[in-house]
């Protein structure tokens, strides 16, 4: 990978924050009342009001909803892949999210048996196999555990699939080709309290992890993760866990892949070795450019991608001061450093990173940008705090077979044209 540049030697359009804001300021000036036109200066005094400061409001109802204005801002399904009751794919909408917080209704969401209808007074927690005391939790006493309330990013192995296989880059939006990953704060109970509690036997090193969907979904997860930072989540984002996200109760391991995180989680069995379940064992298995099976690569990798301006966008002018902003994430804890080039790679800046800065957290970056109105191809790269930095597309695709998808993290570029139209771009 190429030494990143620093802010001050990067020979770009990028500027510092304070530049930018001292330009801004400069540029958009507030005018005095005397200097407005006479219907502005009559709206600015007071003589006219909107329809909406001269009636009373609407009554407040039992559960709070979007502004009318915002409900065009939704998840959509994947076009890439056939949707049907049973198997479908939504994506979040990334690039409109200014945070690290996604907000529940709009959290991504992949169903493989369809989303099951659970009563949470008939819904269980069984762990049982090489246990000394094999153990059976209900809602109301799993209520009483100590919990912690972390705030992790979720990002299903097949997200960016499209950048991975297809030959040519597709004009899509970011949220089409990148919206498979979201941020949340999950509030729960400690599988290490549970595990110690069921007294886990010395020949038990794997953990088969079961929901209560109509198809049984199941994974391998390792005992040593579990007993680490995984717990049984109950809450997202202050509120009870919604049923596309696993309700009443569903599995939360930090930094992997979505599709090991399950759903409806009703039963942990300790096993001495993995189960190669149907799940794991097909869909989330890598392929080798050498044709050899990577199975369990658990870990979502480093990786960034530039949300405003993203493609299908259109700037709203041909030339003048935007920010580039967006978001980065890393499977392996925290993210180091974000860097932004405008010129295809070949020179890079340093994009402040926006804290909170968590661990297996979304991690919001931006950097200031005068564009001069000409044809331009951006990208950013992500580093985290263990240096595992993002590859491009080449180097991504060299390691893995042509028809491999999962666990794509390659950087992300978007070409912007003289009349600021964003496009899917290839680097």
């Amino acid at each position: 990978m190429k030494r990143p540049l620093s802010a001050a030697n990067a020979s770009t359009k990028l500027s510092t924050r304070r530049g930018f804001l001292l330009k801004s300021m400069a540029v958009g000036a507030a005018l005095p009342i005397s200097a407005l036109a006479p219907t502005q200066a009559a709206h600015a005094i007071g003589e006219s009001f909107p329809d909406w400061m001269k009636t009373p409001g609407q009554a407040v109802n039992e559960y709070g909803s979007v502004a009318r204005y915002e409900k065009h801002i939704t998840r959509v399904k994947a076009q890439d892949t056939a949707q049907t009751q049973l198997f479908s794919v939504w994506h979040s909408p990334i690039q409109n999210q200014p945070s690290i917080i996604t907000p529940n209704g709009l959290h991504f969401t992949v169903s493989h048996n369809g989303v099951p209808n659970i009563d949470p007074e008939q819904h269980f927690l069984k762990i049982h196999g090489l246990v000394d005391k094999p153990i059976k939790i209900d809602m109301n006493t799993l209520q009483r555990y100590p919990m912690v309330s972390p705030i992790h990013f979720l990002e299903c192995a097949g997200n960016s699939a499209s950048n991975a296989v297809s030959l040519s880059a597709l004009d899509l939006s970011v949220q089409a080709l990148t919206g498979q990953v979201s941020g949340a704060q999950y509030t729960g109970v400690p599988l290490k309290y549970l595990l110690k509690e069921a007294g886990v036997k010395t020949a038990g090193k794997w953990v088969i992890a079961e929901g209560a969907d109509g198809g049984s979904h199941a994974r391998s997860i390792p005992l040593s993760k579990l007993l680490d930072d995984a717990f049984i989540a109950l809450y997202q984002n202050g509120e009870r866990l919604r049923p596309e996200q696993g309700y009443p109760m569903r599995l939360l391991i930090p930094g992997w892949e979505g599709n090991a995180n399950v759903k409806w989680l009703h039963r942990l069995e300790v096993t001495d070795k993995p189960a190669y379940t149907k799940d794991e064992s097909g869909l989330y298995s890598d392929i080798l450019a050498s044709g050899k099976i990577k199975r369990f690569s658990f870990h979502m990798d480093v990786k960034s991608v530039i949300t405003q301006p993203s493609g299908k966008m259109q700037l709203p002018a041909q030339k003048g001061f935007y920010e580039i902003s967006g978001l980065a994430w890393s499977g392996y804890g925290k993210i180091k450093q974000v860097e932004v080039s405008i010129d295809e790679g070949k020179n890079w800046s340093i994009a402040t990173l926006h804290g909170p800065v968590l661990s297996k957290s979304l991690t919001r970056f931006s950097i200031p940008w005068q564009w001069d109105g000409k044809e331009r191809v951006i990208l950013s790269r992500a580093t985290d705090e263990l240096g595992h930095v993002q590859p491009t597309r080449r180097q991504w695709r060299e390691q893995y077979a042509s028809y491999s998808f999962n666990h794509f993290n390659a950087i992300q570029a978007w070409a912007v044209n003289s009349q600021g139209t964003v496009e899917n771009y290839y680097v």
